[in-house]
């Protein structure tokens, strides 16, 4: 591709060039560098070349085939300052300035010639010889979005990046010598990402993959906010009364547990018994209140017992009260929330009993035994993959039931924020800083950070956003991924400061990211919907200048690819064991099908 003039600058603005074409043959013979997307190198009077990209053709005046007057519009991205490409225009060109297509030359002086563009990304669709480079620090610790339609190509997008990122090249660990540092967490709805990361034994790469069976999670590092959506219907009538004992209960139990811990609060990671928690609040509900003067006013049990303090009773078991009575001598009453809590026990009850819950609330150890307190450290170990040093940490969702996603993915996100908090205050008393930074890459977003809906999105999407916002501070970064972008919280889309955009053919979506991109681009997207399979829009603080580019299929592939139905269909009939099928769905071990 040689540099050729096509033609004059007519109207300058600092959004807009237009470049006058008038001869018919000049624009005939640079037509495949004359694209929507592709560069043009504009002189600005002082010696110093302004980079545009172009936006749109059109035809000006159609007198005839052979006599057509032309126009393009283009955006102004950059200087070209002594072959150094600069973002930002210091001046725009004057009219009557040469307008020039771009060579293979100036193309590769501006991709490569800044060291802080180290990560090869992709290789412009333009010229598919030259690597588009991005800043590796400035992708990474500033929130990521990639977006696009179904089929477009997401997945192998995000395995592509998180290859280079963390060396797997080709189905080859290139890190095999020495592991790096890198630390990412992906949050896989879809069970797709773990083909992506297997690789060959001896090729010395550790996959952590953390599926509902083996997940540990145990009840006890939720937050206040967590319990309650798990345990408490707040539109029923007495929520508050329900809040409020099942405060006091789970404070009292987890003090009862941490004897030699202070300042003990709702919110402290300790163990606590949630079903001596379900034990206090079931007492709660049937205690009856002695009313003669030997009963001092305190529950009464049927065997006579007088309970001073509650919490020396109510958890061990359900205790049997005394009889309501008005009788002389037998005098009782019902105590303050007696009969209130029928439904918050029957709650607490059926979600203790749901056996698709155990990783959550009856997380067992290797022998057994239930995690305590002490076993915190080992918990956080695995979420970010220091028990069998794991680059990549995939949380599988796809096993999680719906009514537990929001509450799993907020608990797994705040537990890693905190960590990053804690672990970053640690290092700056040393005047250093976070040294084990984490990337969360959120697949499907849209599928538990919504824009809108229930209160049941609430955690989830709160652990999110505050990510979103204060995760940089702390070495903690986003990666959302998702097909609908028009439907993810807001917040979390404004914090992105890169995007990668893939095919996207619904007008909703197009217009929300053309709305959030951090470079005014203008029209450039209304390509969008006309990228091919693994061509995407990038742009942001990490890449030079806005570019579609070409990313290579990664090695090994993640398994999202669409079924082929008609190939499928056009095979003989086939047989197949439903027996297996069946004993998978109930969870049965199974011979693999």
């Amino acid at each position: 591709m040689c540099m050729s003039k096509i033609g004059i600058v007519s109207l300058s603005t600092p959004s807009s060039i237009l470049v006058k074409v008038t001869d018919l043959s000049v624009f005939e013979n640079n037509k495949k560098d004359l694209q929507i997307g592709k560069y043009l190198k504009i002189m600005d009077g002082n010696n110093n070349y302004v980079i545009a990209i172009i936006q749109n053709i059109r035809i000006l005046d159609f007198c005839s085939e052979t006599d057509l007057k032309l126009e393009i519009d283009c955006q102004p991205i950059g200087t070209l300052i002594d072959n150094k490409f600069k973002r930002g225009v210091e001046s725009l060109p004057l009219p009557t300035e040469d307008v020039s297509t771009i060579d293979k030359a100036v193309l590769t002086q501006i991709f490569s010639g800044d060291n802080d563009f180290n990560f090869v990304i992709g290789r412009l669709s333009q010229n598919k010889e030259i690597d588009f480079k991005i800043d590796g620090n400035k992708f990474f610790s500033k929130h990521v979005a990639v977006v696009g339609s179904t089929g477009a190509g997401k997945s192998c997008v995000v395995s592509k990046i998180l290859h280079e990122a963390i060396g797997i090249e080709d189905g080859k660990n290139s890190n095999k010598s020495a592991q790096k540092n890198s630390h990412i967490v992906i949050f896989d709805i879809h069970s797709e990402y773990k083909s992506a990361f297997s690789l060959p034994d001896n090729e010395k790469f550790t996959l952590n993959v953390l599926e509902v069976d083996k997940l540990k999670l145990p009840y006890w590092l939720m937050n206040s906010e967590e319990l309650e959506d798990i345990f408490i219907e707040s539109n029923e009538s007495n929520s508050h009364n329900q809040v409020s004992q099942f405060k006091h209960a789970v404070i009292l139990n987890k003090k009862k547990y941490n004897l030699t811990i202070e300042n003990i609060t709702y919110d402290t990671p300790v163990y606590f018994n949630i079903k001596e928690v379900y034990h206090y609040i079931e007492n709660m509900n049937r205690e009856i209140i002695g009313k003669e003067v030997a009963d001092k006013n305190s529950p009464k049990l049927i065997d006579g017992t007088i309970v001073t303090d509650r919490k020396d009773f109510y958890f061990e078991k359900i205790q049997d009260f005394v009889p309501s009575s008005q009788k002389g001598g037998e005098k009782a009453s019902n105590g303050p929330f007696n009969g209130e809590f029928n439904r918050f026990v029957s709650r607490l009850e059926t979600k203790l009993g749901d056996d698709r819950l155990n990783f959550l609330l009856k997380p067992l150890k290797d022998d057994d035994t239930h995690y305590m307190t002490d076993d915190f450290e080992t918990i956080m170990k695995q979420f970010i993959g220091y028990i069998d040093k794991s680059n990549v940490t995939i949380i599988d969702l796809s096993g999680i039931p719906f009514e537990v996603l929001s509450i799993t993915v907020s608990l797994i996100s705040r537990l890693i924020f905190d960590f990053c908090f804690h672990y970053s205050k640690l290092k700056h008393l040393k005047d250093s800083h976070n040294d084990i930074p984490v990337m969360i890459v959120c697949e499907e977003a849209h599928n538990y950070v919504p824009k809108s809906g229930g209160v049941e999105y609430n955690p989830s999407r709160k652990s999110i956003e505050r990510i979103a916002k204060e995760g940089r501070k702390y070495g903690l970064s986003l990666m959302v991924v998702s097909q609908r972008p028009s439907e993810i919280s807001e917040t979390i889309l404004a914090q992105c400061n890169n995007f990668i955009s893939l095919r996207l053919t619904n007008y909703n979506d197009q217009s929300y990211i053309k709305n959030l991109l951090p470079d005014c681009i203008g029209s450039i997207c209304d390509i969008l919907p006309s990228l091919s399979p693994g061509e995407c829009l990038i742009v942001g603080d990490a890449a030079l200048m806005p570019a579609i580019i070409k990313m290579d299929m990664p090695n090994p592939e993640p398994r999202s690819q669409s079924v082929k139905f008609h190939d499928e269909w056009l095979k003989t009939w086939q047989d197949i064991t439903f027996a297996d099928v069946v004993k998978r769905w109930k969870k049965e071990d199974l011979v693999m099908v």
